[in-house]
């Protein structure tokens, strides 16, 4: 399973509101089965086999075209891990596991 975050950028739409395309955008992962997936403020997670989110990854990339917009801008990364099961929420809480409670000790 891979952890992929994406952010869609479209450009050249005549306005500074960009909701509606990143609504545009989740309706393609509403709509798939097999993904997990959270919107963040800075773009949206996804999670699932590679090559299934890839594929919808491209297809968000093109939503706002198709909703109007004359340039796209798309920023991926993604993190494959093969050596175990890594899921959202492990690595959320993996790292709250090492955080220093307060009133704690070290």
């Amino acid at each position: 399973m891979a952890i992929v975050e994406v952010t869609v950028i479209p450009l050249g739409t005549g306005n500074t509101s960009l909701s509606s395309f990143v609504a545009g955008c989740l309706g393609i992962l509403e709509k798939s089965k097999g993904i997990q997936f959270q919107l963040t403020p800075m773009g949206t997670i996804i999670e699932g086999e590679l090559e299934q989110v890839m594929n919808l990854v491209q297809q968000m990339h093109e939503q706002p075209f198709a909703a109007g917009a004359d340039r796209v801008n798309t920023i991926i990364r993604i993190d494959d891990r093969r050596d175990k099961k890594s899921t959202m929420e492990g690595k959320v809480a993996s790292v709250e596991e090492k955080l220093i409670k307060p009133g704690g000790t070290d």
